[in-house]
């Protein structure tokens, strides 16, 4: 069984900051990239930020230059620093993992999300 639990959302005002954090537990195997996601009322989920074991990185271009994605591999954990916070940013941000179970299965594991909201 495998776990992804986020913590560090919440309200902030505009122009704030927060901190992001997820930490994969269970019968991992290997970790492949980890990332988060976001979701706003009516819209669709969206990639906001991804990284590779390696540490590549990938952001959505609305948040480039704002946020930064880290990770510590052998903690399984990922965070995500954003600044410059806007009222846009406000959304339930969920934490993903492309991951092999050490029972050899692979796929995404998501965690519960988290809800940021910025005020203006």
């Amino acid at each position: 069984q495998v776990q992804l639990v986020e913590s560090g959302g919440g309200l902030v005002q505009f122009g704030g900051s927060l901190r992001l954090s997820c930490a994969a537990s269970g019968s991992i195997f290997v970790i492949s990239a980890m990332g988060w996601y976001r979701q706003a009322p009516g819209s669709q989920r969206e990639l906001v930020a991804t990284i590779t074991s390696s540490g590549s990185t990938n952001y959505a271009d609305s948040v480039k230059g704002r946020f930064t994605i880290s990770r510590d591999n052998a903690k399984n954990t990922v965070l995500l620093q954003m600044n410059s916070l806007k009222p846009e940013d406000t959304a339930v941000y969920y934490c993903n993992a492309v991951l092999t179970t050490a029972w050899g299965r692979k796929g995404d594991y998501w965690g519960q999300g988290t809800q940021v909201t910025v005020s203006s």
